[in-house]
This record gives C-alpha cells, structure tokens and sequence, in this order.
C-alpha cells in the first residue's frame, strides 16, 4: 500500500472512530436527559462559541420553579458526560446567580443563564 492510500485509510477509520463516539456522547446525553424528564419540567441552556469548549446546562424544575434535578455537560471532545452540580439542587429559578454559582467559567455562567430563563 502506497502512502497516500495509508493516509486516506487512516483518515477514514478516524472519521468513523468520530462518529461512533460522537452516537456514545449523544446516547450519553438523551439517556441522561429521559431521567431527568420523569422529575418535572425540563429546562436547557447551550453557551455560544465555535472554538472554546461548549458548556450545556440541563435544570429539571418542579411546578413552583424549583430545581429538582440537574446536570451539566461541558468540553470540546465527545468523552464529556453529564455531571450533577448539587449547589444548584433545591434551589428556586429565582434564587440562582449564574455569576456566583460558576465564578470562573464564562460559558457555564452563559449556559445558566439561558437555562433559567425563558427564552427559547
């Protein structure tokens, strides 16, 4: 085998090694979100961004706006998982600062803030 059809055969076992990881991430995610949805209703929120790691934030709120559950997606390859953040948990929509919940990351602070909101 010459060196380019190496090249393209290592570019295509790649490709679908990216789309059977990417099919992990999103079965990862819906499986996570179908749980959540058993609790109330579900809110998300995505920050923006092409090239800095995305942050999705998921609330499960109860009829008086509680959070009753939530998780928490964020980074830029497709090993991220959904992870619970128990500071928001128990917590009214209106009680929750995004800026004091995460201090330090812009785009979870983004993501919060659409979650809790009611913009679509």
């Amino acid at each position: 085998m010459d060196p380019v059809n190496t090249l393209i055969s290592l570019a295509g076992v790649a490709w679908l090694g990216q789309i059977a990881l990417g099919w992990v991430q999103i079965r990862r995610f819906n499986q996570a979100l179908a749980d959540m949805a058993d609790n109330g209703h579900i809110s998300i929120g995505r920050s923006a961004g092409r090239f800095k790691p995305r942050v999705i934030v998921v609330l499960s709120l109860d009829d008086d706006r509680r959070v009753t559950g939530n998780f928490l997606m964020k980074g830029l390859t497709v090993f991220s998982r959904p992870q619970s953040e128990g500071a928001l948990t128990g917590k009214l929509v209106s009680e929750i600062r995004p800026e004091i919940m995460f201090p330090r990351n812009k785009s979870a602070q983004q993501a919060l803030a659409l979650a809790i909101s009611n913009k679509r």
